[in-house]
């Protein structure tokens, strides 16, 4: 029989547990221990429900980001070549040298030139149709000058409208369900520098939360933006759907690990409502583990004991 795990172990391996990385030795050692505590088995519904939600994100890298990950992939694969093959000598090596304009390429640089030119018939054949901005950003045709959305407003009638900078700046209108405004309004919400469009934007989705992809939208600015006022704005916009787990997870998540102390509040409240008496029984491991982890702030920690009390668990994991 494998020997017993302590809670703080089996909980470090949950995430590969789900991913089935670990050995057998060790997911018979975890699995052991589920069976026998409770606590670590919310726990793991809880990894559960935070994997579904990371799986439900998608997450595309930027053209610019893509050229420089591949330039540096062959400037490590050149120096490796170099050293196990000083000399390149090879008709071979010379023309991949060609294809990537190396300077050894010698006379077969014209035909490393024309493979790019069929390269770049082909791509334009296979392509979506659309421009990539300074920045890499990539745009539809139709906004080929648009570097960013500027600003984001509703308007009467339902309407949507939004600034964007391009040699000069254009403005464009249509509802939130459309699908150019809709791509626009997503890419608003995830601009790294500038909380106040994010904000904005984020207000626009919280009307129409019910929308599974604004909804998506709002998680995705709880768990990851940068900026707490837009975090807190996202909270608000999900009160109406507190009852749906991939929101519960969020706003644990905010429980347990945001740095803003007005934030941890407002999601316990949420999650907690006003029947301390009749609060989710998955909840208990959450709020254990905020006990266990010495929460300095009062409000949360007596909210947290008051549940815990009522419900006849233990204010510890085990």
């Amino acid at each position: 029989m494998s020997d017993p795990i302590s809670c703080a172990k089996a909980r470090e391996q949950l995430a590969m547990l789900l991913y089935v990385e670990l050995s057998f030795e060790e997911e018979e050692r975890v699995e052991s221990h589920l069976d026998q505590c409770a606590a670590c088995r919310e726990a793991l519904g809880r990894e559960r429900v935070l994997h579904q939600a990371f799986d439900n994100v998608e997450i595309t890298p930027s053209p610019s980001l893509l050229f420089e990950c591949r330039e540096d992939l062959r400037a490590g694969l050149l120096a490796e070549d170099s050293t196990r093959h000083p000399a390149r000598s090879g008709w071979w090596e010379r023309l991949v040298d060609a294809i990537t304009l190396n300077p050894s390429a010698g006379w077969l640089r014209p035909a490393g030139a024309l493979t790019f030119v069929a390269l770049g018939f082909f791509a334009a054949r296979v392509l979506p149709v659309g421009n990539f901005g300074p920045r890499g950003e990539y745009a539809p045709r139709g906004l080929a000058d648009a570097s960013r959305v500027r600003n984001v407003a509703p308007i009467s009638n339902g309407l949507v409208e939004i600034v964007l900078d391009e040699t000069r700046q254009r403005t464009i209108s249509g509802r939130p369900d459309d699908d150019q405004i809709r791509t626009l309004l997503l890419a608003a919400a995830n601009d790294p520098s500038d909380p106040g469009l994010r904000a904005e934007t984020v207000d626009i989705f919280t009307s129409r939360a019910q929308t599974a992809e604004f909804r998506g939208a709002l998680i995705f600015a709880v768990q990851h933006d940068q900026n707490a006022g837009v975090r807190m704005k996202a909270i608000e916009g999900l009160k109406p759907f507190v009852a749906q787990p991939m929101v519960r997870s969020a706003l644990a998540q905010v429980l347990l690990s945001d740095a803003n102390p007005g934030l941890r509040t407002r999601a316990i409240d949420l999650l907690i409502g006003t029947d301390e008496h009749n609060v989710d029984r998955q909840m208990i491991g959450t709020l254990q583990e905020v006990m266990e982890r010495g929460e300095k702030l009062g409000y949360v920690r007596e909210r947290c004991r008051r549940v815990l009390e009522s419900m006849n668990a233990s204010i510890e994991t085990y």
